[in-house]
């Protein structure tokens, strides 16, 4: 039986709902320029020549900056302050703008672009380093609502975005620069709605908990999990893998040191591992799925499903409060709900023909994506309230660091797998003379050459005026698509079993319920 504690709407602050509603305002920033980038991917590699890939690596670096930001963040937040953090955040907004409109060409664009996104997800993870932990501290008896609440603001930011994309490109004809620049504004605003406001300190640092103390629930296991991802993120930076390695093996010993060698909560470490896919199924989709279904049926309806998705999750996170507590749901029983659906979801769009089919197939992915990220840093805020910002700034630098090198990168890698092997089953002579001149490469999966960016693109602009090899290459192209969706499923389905595993653990120690910090042994 699930224990449901003390549920209050009132925040324990004056400010409560202007600090809730100007962190709504920064995350919906970041989810306006998400949507932005993904739209222009098309641009991008009709323009510069990109593969699937290298598209994936740069949407990937909007997902690795933001780990730095909410880590570093989040240790620091409550020393240095909130405001100066939010000041930070606005400075990187802005210098992301600048390095992303110099690129001007196929030799330069790559960096550039590169760089761009990461500045742009720096900013973002610093600022939900001040949003999350800020809205658990001043909505302490109802974290799970008011943090989906928070987080509604990402999918909101997405459907701006998406039609922003479109009215700005399709209806006013401006070009990529001119979409992307759009971001800006809700940028001023969350700047404004900050602006003059009194910052709460966290539970745990109100009470003069010191960085040893956050971070002894984390520990070397929960360190060895984030540290594995900066590993691999400096690896690729640096083109150098002892050089990932050794850092992120650094990593883990000095915070072994900081915590007198403590190994850590177990149940943490498996949210940890739990939110790295959360990140890859969600948000690495997300980056996708609008040039998916663009693809499988036209660009107007890729948009139409993009926004069609994202305007579920954001009516269904002002829901969390009525699901959690009418219909008896633990936190973690609506995060394996949750996790089955976008498990069927994903497999029935992995076979979807028709508009009708795909509306069907994705609402029911939306439906159980909806609430992954904001429910499980809504569990840490409930269970290890002695780790303060810190538990919940490095599970979300898991989870974005986990989009931007395993889900952005991982479902281009088989986007391009797929499609390749699929054109050389049904006509070898097409791939052998459209293929690109470079291959792609993905963690310990075998190398792959991708058909050509540049002839990809050309082949779907030609649509139905295009020549038999050309509607060859969008034939395999789709097909890579489909089987790229059907092998996203199992990322959720995994997860799955592991909320199963965490609803059995609670059950046996008397259910879920919130913990006090004098609670923590």
């Amino acid at each position: 039986m699930t224990s449901h504690p003390e549920i209050s709407n009132e925040g324990i602050v004056p400010n409560a709902k202007r600090l809730l509603w100007a962190g709504f305002m920064a995350i919906l920033a970041a989810g306006v320029g998400f949507a932005l980038r993904g739209g222009i991917f098309g641009a991008w590699a009709a323009e510069y020549g990109f593969t699937a890939t290298q598209l994936g690596a740069i949407g990937g670096a909007g997902f690795t900056g933001f780990c730095f930001g909410i880590i570093i963040g989040g240790v620091i937040v409550d020393k240095l302050g909130y405001g100066k953090l939010v000041a930070l955040a606005l400075f990187g907004h802005v210098v992301s703008a600048i390095v992303t409109f110099m690129a001007s060409s196929p030799e330069n664009a790559y960096v550039f672009l590169y760089w761009g996104m990461f500045i742009f997800a720096y900013a973002n993870g610093t600022l939900e380093a001040v949003a999350n932990p800020l809205v658990a501290t001043v909505f302490p008896h109802n974290r799970t609502h008011f943090l989906n609440i928070l987080h509604a603001s990402w999918p909101l930011g997405m459907v701006v975005g998406a039609v922003a994309s479109y009215l700005l490109g399709s209806v006013m004809g401006f070009g990529w620069k001119g979409q992307l620049a759009f971001y800006l504004v809700p940028t001023i605003a969350y700047a404004v709605m900050f602006m003059g406001q009194h910052f709460p300190k966290s539970e745990a640092a109100a009470k003069g908990a010191t960085f040893a103390d956050m971070f002894k629930d984390v520990g070397i296991l929960g360190a060895a999990v984030a540290c594995y991802l900066i590993s691999l993120f400096l690896g690729g930076v640096f083109g150098n893998e002892v050089i990932g390695w050794s850092v992120g093996g650094v990593l883990v010993i000095a915070v072994g040191v900081l915590t007198r060698f403590s190994f850590g909560s177990v149940l943490l470490f498996m949210l940890f591992v739990a939110h790295a896919l959360v990140g890859a199924v969600e948000l690495g989709t997300d980056g996708w799925i609008e040039a998916i279904t663009g693809n499988l049926f036209t660009a107007e309806q890729g948009k139409i499903l993009f926004i069609w998705t994202s305007a579920i999750m954001f009516g269904l996170r002002f829901c969390a409060n009525f699901i959690e507590t009418k219909l008896g749901l633990s936190p973690v029983g609506l995060l394996l709900t949750s996790a089955t659906l976008a498990f069927v979801g994903l497999q029935l769009a992995s076979g979807m023909h028709s508009f009708a089919v795909a509306l069907f197939a994705l609402g029911i992915y939306a439906l159980g994506k909806t609430f992954f990220w904001p429910t499980m840093l809504a569990v840490v805020g409930d269970r290890f309230p002695r780790s303060g910002a810190v538990a919940m700034s490095i599970m979300g630098g898991i989870g974005m660091l986990s989009a931007g090198l395993i889900g952005g990168p991982g479902l281009g890698y088989a986007k391009d797998r797929f499609t390749s092997e699929n054109l050389k089953t049904t006509n070898a002579a097409v791939y052998e003379a459209n293929k690109s001149s470079s291959t792609s490469k993905f963690l310990f999966f075998s190398p792959v050459t991708a058909v050509d960016g540049t002839k990809l693109e050309a082949a779907k602009k030609a649509g139905e005026k295009g020549t038999p090899e050309q509607k060859a290459i969008v034939a395999a192209n789709q097909a890579g698509d489909r089987a790229t969706l059907k092998a996203d499923s199992f990322i959720p389905l995994t997860m799955a079993v592991i909320y199963l595993s965490l609803l059995i653990y609670f059950k046996t120690i008397g259910g879920y319920r919130a913990l006090k910090l004098e609670e923590q042994k």
